[in-house]
């Protein structure tokens, strides 16, 4: 999938989740900070490729990104199975617990939860396309589904981009819709009126 696809799947994944598991207390910033962690959650197992959006939004991105793709075994390996998303998630929440003091408003285990979704949606849609994913490595099987391969859709071509992407964003529309009024107190209640 691309990059914009994975990052409406990442916050898709977070509404549908706080719409089947509502948030009682949560301030502002946590709110705003989670959303951040999962849109890079949501692009984070692309960091084994060197022109993956994560690379490419850092100043010296590219650099990096050559060495990690050399170090992690290149596309759609070990960030892209359980071990790896295992891996990234400790690293994630080791680095959220080191900077939290500088976020005292900041629930990080809110974060780091919003952040495994983003990572999580990633490897779903990873796993609707062509190459699919390595779900159990090191067992060297990638899984997809549907199982037939010819089914499988094609990253950035018709059926992802006229289909998945906006089917994501009316998804979306339709959480904002049906819990319109829990938004707007939400935010009445963190900004004021």
């Amino acid at each position: 999938m691309t990059g914009r696809t994975h990052d409406a799947a990442a916050i898709t994944l977070l509404g549908v989740a706080v719409a089947l598991y509502p948030i009682h207390s949560i301030t502002l910033a946590t709110a705003l900070v989670a959303i951040l962690a999962n849109q890079i959650g949501g692009i984070m197992p692309d960091i084994d490729q060197p022109t993956a959006p994560f690379w490419r939004n850092l100043p010296i991105g590219g650099f990096f990104g050559r060495f990690a793709d050399k170090l992690l075994g290149g596309h759609r390996f070990l960030t892209h199975s359980l071990l790896g998303a295992a891996a990234i998630a400790y690293l994630a929440h080791w680095l959220l617990v080191f900077i939290s003091p500088l976020m005292p408003h900041v629930d990080i285990d809110l974060v780091w939860w919003a952040f495994i979704v983003g990572l999580i949606s990633h490897l779903l849609m990873d796993t609707f396309t062509k190459e699919g994913v390595p779900w159990l490595l090191p067992v060297p099987i990638k899984f997809g589904l549907p199982p037939i391969k010819a089914l499988r859709v094609t990253t950035g071509k018709f059926v992802e981009n006229l289909i998945i992407f906006p089917g994501l964003i009316l998804i979306d529309v339709w959480l904002v819709a049906t819990h319109y009024h829990d938004i707007v107190t939400f935010i009445h209640a963190r900004v004021g009126s």
